[in-house]
């Protein structure tokens, strides 16, 4: 991958649909709890059940900690896998209780790489979700590759197919500025486009990637 042809891409993203203002949620620990309730649903699932958690008091760390794990997965049920993310988010919450002593910041000000090494020791927190904490909960330029990044690169032809998470991830950011700003609205475009026009079956008419893509007309 080259610097130019992904700043490219950037630049032809934001023109198309300007700044996203990723990511929603009220500070830190509620982004950390959208991206685990994000996993495998829709961010309107998620939200809905941050927004069950925030009723049943459950949004703060000391809250999860303590309360059942029945209680917590009615509370985000609307999120789909709902024992699951319980379980997960009161692992998160005991990671920072007993680690740093119920101190989110003192995780969240650790350097990137210790950060992401620390997160990838929580039960159902994967790459993905530990890069989009990383990013949008601690600031940190961690590159957040999802399903939209990985197939939009492939119908660009930056991708040949197959590549790992961590593959794709060091390729972009071995090249890229290291840039939190850059890397937030990057990855917020991409899932944009991924919706509107990159979708499986993509709508190519009208899209701003057009001239660069070996994909267009795929549609027709």
């Amino acid at each position: 991958m080259e610097t130019k042809a992904l700043l490219d891409i950037y630049e032809s993203l934001h023109r198309a649909y300007g700044p996203q203002n990723w990511w929603p949620g009220d500070g830190p620990l509620e982004i950390i709890l959208g991206a685990i309730l994000t996993q495998r649903t829709t961010w309107e699932n998620a939200a809905k059940a941050l927004g069950r958690l925030r009723e049943a008091g459950l949004c703060s760390l000391q809250a999860l900690d303590a309360a059942f794990e029945a209680a917590v997965a009615e509370a985000v049920r609307p999120s789909g896998c709902y024992r699951a993310k319980a379980k997960k988010l009161k692992a998160f919450a005991g990671k920072v209780s007993e680690r740093f002593h119920g101190d989110l910041r003192r995780l969240l000000d650790l350097p990137l790489d210790a950060l992401r090494v620390e997160l990838l020791e929580i039960h159902g927190i994967g790459p993905e979700t530990a890069d989009a904490i990383a990013l949008y909960a601690a600031g940190r330029p961690a590159f957040v590759v999802d399903a939209y990044t990985r197939r939009l690169l492939e119908r660009l032809g930056l991708l040949h197919g197959g590549e790992s998470y961590d593959e794709i991830r060091d390729a972009l950011m071995a090249v890229l500025p290291a840039d939190a700003t850059l890397f937030n609205e990057y990855h917020a475009l991409v899932v944009r486009h991924g919706k509107i026009r990159c979708r499986p079956t993509p709508r190519c008419e009208g899209c701003p990637l057009q001239e660069a893509c070996a994909y267009t007309g795929a549609d027709a």
